[in-house]
């Protein structure tokens, strides 16, 4: 990833300050800080790889190195999000991917076989900056998609709110999984609450500080979700949300 070796002296410049854990919000952050402190406990908060085809971790059950945390198995959510968008759009047929290449391309690979199946095409748009953000969204409006699925990282759910604007901006239906995208205008959301992952990664970082090794500490998987939808927009892009998944939301915005 483009962005671990920009990270490498930040993470050199944190170890040096003698910490007894530390906490990576992503692949890129945890590996980063592991290849300069390859003994240093470290707790990730990832939500957009799989720990083990990384090689960050030896198994789910045992680490068996220095790092732990909290992970997202998220294969089958992405046939969860495409079908979100097929319940409101029946007739999709092309959707604009928008995705940060600095959180691995785990994500976008896991769509492209479900998007086949249902006979939906792809057009695929990275984003690793607010530059390229407004740019692909702009680009998904030329390219005339029917909706966007806007992957997960932490650029992205930093900037969920300008997400939302851009999604209101193009008139464009979006699903992601950041909750703050949809009370900021965007269509849907469904998705973990990222403030209770939080809590869980402080509760696996205060298990190290009190003596636990990463190695012998069991990853953690996100295993409750949340489904947003902004009733509002829907009919401001005049579509149609269904009774059942307006019932099954755990918050509808009118």
């Amino acid at each position: 990833m483009a962005i671990r070796p920009r990270l490498a002296p930040l993470a050199a410049e944190l170890i040096g300050q003698n910490v007894d854990v530390v906490v990576g919000v992503s692949t890129a952050a945890a590996l980063a800080v592991r290849d300069v402190a390859p003994a240093t406990p470290i707790v990730a908060f990832d939500l957009e790889t799989d720990p083990v085809a990384t090689g960050m971790i030896a198994s789910l059950a045992h680490p068996g190195g220095n790092i732990t945390g909290f992970f997202f198995d998220f294969p089958g959510f992405r046939t969860k999000l495409l079908g979100l968008l097929k319940d409101v759009i029946p007739n999709l047929s092309k959707i604009a991917v928008i995705w940060d290449p600095n959180s691995g391309p785990a994500q976008l690979i896991s769509v492209e076989p479900v998007a086949e199946a249902i006979k939906v095409d792809l057009v695929k748009l990275e984003v690793r900056n607010i530059a390229e953000m407004n740019q692909a969204f702009d680009a998904a409006k030329q390219a005339n998609v029917d909706a966007a699925m806007i992957l997960s990282s932490p650029f992205i759910g930093a900037n969920a709110k300008l997400a939302a604007e851009l999604t209101l901006k193009y008139r464009l239906p979006a699903v992601t999984l950041y909750s703050e995208f949809t009370r900021n205008g965007g269509l849907m959301s469904y998705g973990p609450n990222i403030l209770d992952i939080y809590r869980h990664v402080g509760g696996i970082a205060a298990k190290v500080l009190q003596g636990s090794k990463p190695a012998d500490l069991p990853v953690e998987l996100t295993t409750a979700f949340e489904l947003f939808v902004n009733l509002k927009t829907a009919k401001a892009l005049g579509l149609t949300v269904p009774l059942s998944m307006q019932m099954t939301a755990d918050e509808v915005i009118e």
